[in-house]
This record gives structure tokens, C-alpha cells and sequence, in this order.
């Protein structure tokens, strides 16, 4: 509750409208509508965003500063020849080389996979996190191990998969073996499944006959974002 009042002592002093802060820092307009609603807590990412854009310390903003709020001084605009002295509407997109970030939308979060459900099953979703609107994906996998580096897909990566029951021969896939879910590359034949890692210490896992009836294949993998 104290991250919500803060959260909105600070956008008002600055005059900050929620859509107006969300095009700052990149978070959904959703997700911040939940963080004024105090439905939940920003990760620490967000809050370290949160904080930049309102100018004001991230300790504050979660309740471990008691300073007033009045003690923070306004932010600072930069300045530069390009900018015009009467800034009032001044547009800083229309700066060359700047462009506006991203619409977010929110996509749930695949944790556990549960056996027999559907991939988006209530019991299925961990938590929902931020994706830009123009990656057409219907859910989030995070990426564990490394058996996918050689795609650029690395241990914590973030996995973005449009659902679908079929994938082209050679497209990485999210599919379900039993209770667990794995990232591979899938090669098909009408009388095998194999599944192919992007890293040469891993063995191709091939499937035939009645175990071929194992792999369930959750949706094709169509972006990723890696964690430095």
C-alpha cells in the first residue's frame, strides 16, 4: 500500500498522466493501472523505471525513505541547440535518432505445466509479464538451461510463443514431453519426431512409434529477449 500512495503522490506533483508514464518508461498502461489500484508491487526493473521518470529514489518509493516528497527536486529537461527555448509542447520524439517506445501488453507467464491441461489453464500462469503490442504472441516461457545457445536463446531468457498445434520442420518450438516443457528445434517424418537442440553437447531426442504420442507440440517460438 505504501508503493501505491507513493506511486501516486509522485505522478501528481510531477503532473504526470499514467499514459504519459507509461510512454516514458515502457511499462503498460495496464500494469500501471494495477500499481495505483495497489493490485500488485512493481519488480524491481519497473521500480528502478518508476523512480528515473518521477525523479525520485527508489527507497522512497517503496516506503523505506520518510523524506517529503517536496524535498525532491523537479526533474531536470535537458537542454540542446535542437531543442526550442519555448519547450511547452516541444515533442522529444521529434528529436532524430529518438524514438517512442513500444505499446506494452501484458502476456501470462507459463510456470508448472500441468499434465492433460491446457497451456493457458489458469494453473498453467506464474504471472503475467510486459511484451510489445507488435510481437503477436500468445504466451511467455522463460528459458532454463543452455541447451539453445547456439539460437542466442539463453538461462533466463525470455521466450515469446504464438500457440499452435503444428510447426514447419526446423522452427523452434515450445512442446510439452509429459509434465515438462522444453524449447528444440522439430524435425518430423511420418515415422519419427526429433527434437534438436541448438547445442552440440546435447543429444537429438527422437521419438517413434507410440511415443511419438508423448510430444505435444504448445506453439512456435516467434522472439526473444535475453537478460545481461
Amino acid at each position: 500500500m505504501i508503493f501505491k500512495e507513493r506511486l501516486q503522490q509522485a505522478m501528481d506533483l510531477r503532473g504526470i498522466k499514467p499514459a504519459d508514464l507509461a510512454r516514458i518508461t515502457g511499462i503498460g498502461e495496464g500494469a500501471i493501472s494495477q500499481y495505483r489500484k495497489g493490485a500488485y508491487k512493481a519488480g524491481q526493473r519497473n521500480l528502478e523505471k518508476l523512480s528515473q521518470a518521477l525523479n525520485v529514489p527508489l527507497e522512497w518509493l517503496i516506503g523505506m525513505d520518510n523524506s517529503p516528497i517536496e524535498n525532491f527536486d523537479q526533474p531536470k529537461v535537458a537542454t540542446s541547440t535542437a531543442v526550442p527555448s519555448n519547450d511547452t509542447d516541444f515533442d522529444i520524439f521529434s528529436i532524430p535518432g529518438i524514438l517512442p517506445l513500444p505499446k506494452m501488453v501484458a502476456k501470462p507467464l507459463i510456470g508448472t505445466i500441468a499434465c492433460g491441461t491446457p497451456i493457458l489453464a489458469v494453473e498453467n500462469i506464474a504471472d503475467h509479464v510486459m511484451v510489445p503490442e507488435d510481437i503477436r504472441c500468445d504466451f511467455v516461457l522463460r528459458c532454463k538451461g543452455d541447451s539453445m545457445i547456439n539460437a542466442c536463446i539463453m538461462d533466463g531468457s525470455l521466450v515469446y510463443i504464438r500457440e499452435q498445434p503444428d510447426v514447419e520442420n526446423g522452427e523452434i518450438a515450445a512442446v510439452r514431453i509429459g509434465e515438462d516443457a522444453t524449447l528444440k528445434r522439430v524435425y518430423k517424418t511420418q515415422d519419427a519426431i526429433t527434437l534438436m537442440a541448438e547445442n552440440n553437447k546435447y543429444a537429438p531426442l527422437i521419438f517413434t512409434r507410440e511415443a511419438m504420442n508423448d510430444v505435444n507440440i504448445l506453439g512456435r517460438v516467434v522472439a526473444w529477449i535475453n537478460f545481461l
